[in-house]
């Protein structure tokens, strides 16, 4: 790195001050001193496209040197409001102090020994906080990787080893990895499957519950499915179903009341294997711990990832301990699985969601951003639906004439938001859904503002 563009990195952080226990307190403010992107900015996305393979893309043209609260700083001073919480990962905002202070700690210990060589307290303590927190009473034990689809791929792997079959259904529009697995488990070709394929075999789809689609009542929508799978699929054939309770990258749809207990009551009728994905939805995401708990089901395995360490790599399958113990020793694991930092920032962050609000927090935000974003649906019929718990809300955006998605018109909102200091993401197998998913530490100030430009977008579009 050049020394003129080292000192303005280091001019764009001098503003943050630091907190007793070291985490980074940001001015929480909207503010643009350069166009989007300013210049030192432009100069490291230059570098980005020399350096880093074009397949890896990015949303908003910025390069970040601080984040905390609800903002993110770029390279250039500019502080922007974040919406989106590197996609459901820094929920309980970046760099809390109680996961810097545990960091920082376990750093100072040791980084590694690979659990499967010499296990270490941090990962027994991880898995007993999973196992205490996830839906259900019963026994449980879980298993900890690196990523989300790494947990996908193992809870299918126990899942056929528990059963003896092979069969996986999985649910239109649902998004569950860029592994070969999790590739053919995503319904969405661009951009995440197109020429990547031969893919597994043994995958099958169901329709899902998409209510402003397919009006249907959770019951009838369960019954089309299941339809679907013992007709094409076969239950003596079937190890799993994996579904996200509400779906993330698909569009954030919340299925009908009664589909997700039907799927459940259905899977325990037939010795199946019920995994819910609650990799963007879990932790407090959608005002409840799990989102499981808004649909009052227990599902048999349940993974979870990105929001677990405040923004260290860490995921995880917990389930029924008689289905988690299927597995001959050695059949689990991995070089980095369970790293002993990730798990020391994952017990920090499991404490402040359990003890400092945040799923009190997460209804609030879920408030603020369905009665505005419903009340310029109600003003502008280009928004055809507003959907989502807690602070995981989507709006989706139509041709008001004839209901078909407009992604055109949500990519313009996107850019035109984050051209004004607001980072939004999109969404949804049409790319017509702009998703809502703040940090549970913005203010409220921070939340309206936010929704105020993007109002503005939308009537300037």
């Amino acid at each position: 790195m050049s020394r003129p563009l080292t000192l303005a990195l280091m001019s764009a952080v001098d503003t943050v001050t630091e907190t007793p226990l070291g985490g980074p307190s940001l001015p929480q403010e909207r503010r643009l001193v350069t166009s989007i992107p300013g210049p030192r900015s432009q100069e490291l996305l230059d570098r980005k496209s020399g350096a880093v393979a074009a397949g890896v893309g990015h949303t908003a043209p910025v390069h970040a040197v601080a984040a905390g609260g609800g903002v993110i700083v770029d390279a250039d001073g500019n502080s922007l409001i974040d919406l989106g919480s590197g996609i459901a990962v820094t929920t309980i905002g970046n760099a809390h102090p109680k996961v810097v202070e545990a960091v920082q700690a376990q750093v100072a210990q040791f980084t590694h020994t690979c659990f499967m060589i010499a296990p270490y307290d941090g990962y027994v303590s991880v898995a007993e906080a999973l196992n205490r927190i996830t839906p259900g009473d019963h026994a449980k034990k879980s298993a900890l990787f690196n990523s989300g689809a790494e947990a996908v791929e193992n809870a299918v792997k126990i899942a056929r080893k528990f059963t003896g079959k092979q069969a996986v259904v999985a649910f239109d529009h649902g998004y569950h990895g860029r592994t070969n697995l999790t590739m053919a488990l995503t319904a969405k070709s661009m951009p995440y499957k197109s020429g990547f394929g031969p893919f597994a075999s043994e995958i099958y789809r169901a329709p899902l519950s998409y209510p402003f689609r397919d009006g249907l009542s959770g019951a009838d929508a369960a019954k089309k499915a299941i339809s679907i799978i013992e007709k094409q699929v076969g239950a003596d054939n079937l190890a799993a179903v994996i579904i996200e309770p509400i779906q993330g990258e698909g569009g954030f749809i919340v299925p009908a009341d009664a589909f997700l207990p039907a799927l459940v009551e259905w899977c325990r009728a037939n010795g199946v294997v019920f995994i819910a994905d609650e990799i963007q939805t879990g932790f407090a995401r959608t005002g409840e711990m799990f989102a499981s708990e808004v649909f009052g089901i227990v599902p048999d395995l349940i993974t979870t990832a990105k929001g677990i360490a405040g923004g260290l790599p860490l995921a995880a399958v917990t389930g029924r301990a008689e289905i988690m113990d299927a597995s001959h020793a050695g059949g689990l694991g991995g070089t980095y699985g369970g790293n002993p930092i990730a798990c020391a920032a994952a017990l920090a962050a499991i404490d402040v969601f359990e003890n400092d609000g945040m799923i009190q927090r997460a209804r609030e935000i879920g408030a603020i951003l369905t009665e505005r974003l419903g009340g310029i649906q109600a003003a502008d019929p280009r928004i055809g639906e507003v959907r989502g718990h807690g602070a995981m809300i989507a709006a989706e955006f139509v041709d008001p004439e004839t209901g078909e998605p407009d992604p055109a018109l949500t990519a313009a909102v996107a850019k035109a938001c984050i051209a004004e200091g607001v980072i939004v993401l999109t969404c949804g197998t049409y790319g017509n859904v702009i998703r809502f998913l703040p940090p549970l530490s913005i203010t409220d100030g921070l939340l309206h503002e936010g929704i105020d430009v993007v109002a503005a977008a939308l009537a300037a579009s």
